[in-house]
């Protein structure tokens, strides 16, 4: 290991003709591609894609989705997995209703020192990439709920706030745990985090980034961290 490191200064000091040389040749051979062949790529391009579509469906059919459906306690009829299985940790049970779309990038917690973390989900609700939902003791999602990428539903935080405790790996408190609610229609846009005890009322919009620690009321707008009602949305006509 060490003489691959020493090999490396010296070709990046360039302080001699041969490593000079040896420099501009794995430059040249970092940058080095074929001439493109538009109709043959292109043909390659698109087989590609195929092929590759075609993998994942028969995984998502024959694999992904029996496999995580045995941790889930509905039939969910319509699930629609994709991008792999998502991740499920600790002891939580899991309620799914009718066609829901979740990416396989997300992960589901349920609080181990909890005795019967519920995550409940509506129907025709959007679960997107990377996003985390932690339950402490239980979580609802209404029906037609949106989440966006990176999302983060906290009903535990994981670790004390008491300094010696955290050290010495003790659980969070039983007062640092609650309930979260996302009424139907409630959209939560990338990034943003909803903390434990919370409810968001029906129809409401979170915009990017935001950090909900309190109740929001139905049909707003909220923005911000900690997040504030911005405007009242009007009901479609």
């Amino acid at each position: 290991m060490a003489g691959v490191v020493a090999l490396k200064r010296w070709v990046k000091r360039q302080d001699s003709p041969a490593s000079r040389a040896v420099y501009g040749l794995a430059k040249a051979v970092r940058g080095a591609r074929v001439p493109v062949i538009r109709p043959l790529h292109r043909t390659l391009y698109t087989l590609h894609l195929g092929v590759k579509n075609l993998l994942a469906e028969t995984g998502r059919i024959l694999w992904y989705t029996p496999l995580f459906l045995s941790r889930v306690e509905t039939s969910a009829p319509g699930l629609r997995l994709y991008s792999g299985m998502p991740q499920v940790l600790g002891p939580l049970r899991i309620r799914l209703g009718r066609d829901v779309r979740l990416s396989g990038m997300s992960t589901l917690i349920g609080r181990t020192d909890s005795a019967d973390p519920v995550l409940d989900v509506g129907d025709n609700v959007d679960i997107g990439w990377q996003t985390t939902i932690s339950v402490g003791t239980r979580i609802e999602i209404g029906d037609n709920v949106r989440l966006a990428g990176r999302c983060m539903l906290a009903g535990f935080p994981g670790h004390p706030l008491d300094p010696e405790a955290r050290a010495k790996g003790a659980p969070d408190t039983v007062d640092q745990i609650g309930d979260i609610i996302l009424e139907r229609d409630v959209w939560l846009a990338t990034g943003v985090m909803v903390m434990a005890g919370v409810r968001i009322g029906h129809g409401t919009v979170v915009a990017a980034g935001s950090v909900v620690t309190k109740d929001l009321p139905p049909m707003v707008l909220a923005a911000g961290a900690p997040a504030r009602v911005i405007r009242p949305l009007e009901p479609a006509a």
